[in-house]
C-alpha cells in the first residue's frame, strides 16, 4: 500500500512539474533549454508591460497572455467588421492573432545590428556562395538555372553588388517609413514627414500632387518584383538619381538593361533580409526592417493601422486586393509596444504623442537573451553580439570602412562590434549571422 501511495505521489509531482514547465514556457518546439530565474523575470516583465502598452496605445486593441511567456493574443473589439477575405478559402480576416514576443525580440534585436544590403563580401564568405546562393537572387535568364562559375553570376549582379556594405547601423537618426494607404489623405502630414533625416517609400508610390499629405523628401525606395521590372518609371518619381533604390527580391535581365541604357542614375542595391514568421509579410515590413537596420528611431505613416479602416486603400489609386489590414495592424502594434517604431495616422495625429509603457533598454536586452535560449538561437544566452555568428570570415585587405563622415552613434556602434560586419543568414532556422571580422580568421560551419 505504501508503495502504491509513493508511486501515486511521484506521478502527481511529475504531472505538476510538467504543467509548471508548460506554464512557464520552458517547453518549446525546439526542445528544452534551462532558463534562470532572471530569464523568467525578464520575459514576465516584458509581457506584463507589453499588455499595458497595447491597452494604452492600441485604440481598442487588447493583448492577452497566451500559452507561455512568449505568446500574446492580440484581440480587436467585437464590433470590428473585417472586410478582407482570403482568396483561397473565402473566409473573412479574423479578430484575434497569436504573436510570439520572444521571436520578435530576438529577430528584431538582430536586425538592429545587421547590414541589410547584399554585398560581394557576403557571397564570397558563404560556402559555395556563388554556385549555390547567388543564382537564386537572379531572375530566370537564358540557361541560368544555376551559376556554373563565379564569372557568370558576377556579370548579372555587378551593377547592384557593392564590395562592402554602403550603409551602416545607426547611420541615420530619426527616420520615417511611408506606406501607401489611403488614410494618408485624411491628414496633411507632408511638412512633418519632410523634417525626418531619412524617408523611406515603397514601390511606385508617387509624390507629385500629394506633397501636402505625403511630403516631398525621399531618401530610399523599397521595390518588389513588379516595381523592379519598371525601374525606369520608378526612378523618375522623385528627382532622378536622388533616391536609393532597394530591390527586395531578385534582379532581372530587363532591369540590368535599363540601368545601362536608360540610364538609371540612382544607386540600386539588393536587400538581404532576416526571416520572419507568417504574421509578418509584405513590402511594408521589409521597408521597416531596412530602416531599423540603419536608423536610431523609426516612425511609420500610411499603414492603415487604426480602427475605422477596414479595407486596404491606396492614396493614389483604387483599392488593391491582397492586403490583410487587421493582421498587419496587430503586428505593427506589437512592434510599437516593443519600442521598435512609432505609429502615426489620422487617429494618432499628434507628432509629439508619447507611447506609454514602453520597455526599458535593459528589459529588452534581458528578454532578448532569454528568448534566444527558448528559441535555441545561435549564440543563445551570450551578451556578446558576435556569439550569433554562424560563419566568421576575415575581411579582405584594403577594405577598411571609412567612418570619417558618419554620425557619432554609427562610429560608436562600429567600435562596439569591434569592426565586425554582421549579415543575417536568410532562411536560417537558427537565425544565425555571417560575420566578417577585420583581424582574426575564424571559420565555423552553419548550425
Amino acid at each position: 500500500m505504501k508503495l502504491l501511495k509513493l508511486a501515486f505521489a511521484v506521478a502527481l509531482a511529475s504531472g505538476l512539474g510538467a504543467i509548471l514547465i508548460y506554464i512557464l514556457g520552458l517547453s518549446t518546439p525546439y526542445g528544452s533549454f534551462h532558463l534562470s530565474d532572471e530569464d523568467l523575470e525578464a520575459l514576465q516583465s516584458l509581457q506584463s508591460g507589453f499588455q499595458k502598452c497595447v491597452s494604452a496605445n492600441g485604440l481598442g486593441v487588447q493583448a492577452a497572455s497566451g500559452r507561455d511567456y512568449c505568446e500574446v493574443i492580440m484581440r480587436f473589439p467585437s464590433e470590428t467588421v473585417p472586410k478582407w477575405k482570403d482568396p483561397k478559402t473565402g473566409e473573412l480576416e479574423g479578430l484575434s492573432y497569436e504573436l510570439n514576443l520572444c521571436e520578435a525580440v530576438a529577430t528584431w534585436e538582430q536586425v538592429r545590428n545587421s547590414t541589410t544590403v547584399l554585398t560581394k563580401e557576403y557571397i564570397d564568405a558563404l560556402p559555395n556562395g556563388w554556385e549555390d546562393y547567388a543564382w537564386r537572387r537572379i531572375n530566370k535568364g537564358v540557361l541560368l538555372n544555376q551559376c556554373e562559375n563565379r564569372t557568370l553570376c558576377m556579370e548579372k549582379l555587378s551593377l547592384v553588388l557593392p564590395e562592402r556594405p554602403p550603409l551602416f547601423p545607426r547611420q541615420y537618426g530619426r527616420c520615417a517609413v511611408i506606406g501607401n494607404s489611403g488614410d494618408l489623405l485624411k491628414t496633411k502630414f507632408g511638412d512633418e514627414i519632410n523634417n525626418y533625416e531619412a524617408v523611406f517609400r515603397e514601390n511606385g508610390a508617387p509624390i507629385q500632387n500629394y506633397t501636402e499629405f505625403v511630403g516631398l523628401k525621399s531618401t530610399f525606395r523599397l521595390l518588389n518584383r513588379g516595381s523592379a521590372k519598371a525601374l525606369d518609371k520608378v526612378a523618375e518619381l522623385y528627382e532622378r538619381g536622388k533616391e536609393v533604390l532597394i530591390i527586395k527580391t531578385t534582379i532581372h535581365d530587363v532591369m540590368n538593361k535599363m540601368i545601362r541604357e536608360v540610364p538609371i542614375l540612382n544607386k540600386v542595391y539588393l536587400m538581404l533580409g532576416a526571416s520572419f514568421g507568417s504574421a509578418a509579410k509584405g513590402t511594408g515590413l521589409k521597408a521597416l526592417e531596412f530602416a531599423l537596420s540603419i536608423c536610431d528611431t523609426v516612425d511609420m505613416y500610411g499603414f492603415t493601422v487604426d480602427p475605422g479602416y477596414k479595407e486596404w486603400t491606396r492614396y493614389f489609386s483604387e483599392s488593391r486586393q491582397g492586403h490583410t489590414p487587421l493582421q498587419g495592424r496587430a503586428y505593427y502594434q506589437m512592434m510599437e509596444c516593443l519600442g521598435l517604431i512609432k505609429i502615426h495616422s489620422p487617429m494618432r495625429a499628434d507628432p509629439d504623442r508619447v507611447v506609454k509603457w514602453l520597455p526599458s533598454r535593459s528589459t529588452v536586452t534581458a528578454a532578448r537573451i532569454a528568448s534566444e535560449k527558448l528559441l535555441r538561437r545561435v549564440g543563445a544566452g551570450s551578451t556578446n553580439l558576435s556569439a550569433t555568428c554562424s560563419i566568421i570570415k576575415k575581411q579582405q585587405k584594403g577594405n577598411d570602412v571609412d567612418m570619417s563622415n558618419l554620425r557619432k552613434a554609427a562610429v560608436e556602434h562600429h567600435k562596439y562590434v569591434k569592426g565586425t560586419t554582421m549579415y543575417p543568414l536568410e532562411h536560417n532556422p537558427g537565425h544565425g549571422q555571417l560575420c566578417t571580422v577585420p583581424k582574426k580568421l575564424i571559420v565555423r560551419k552553419l548550425n
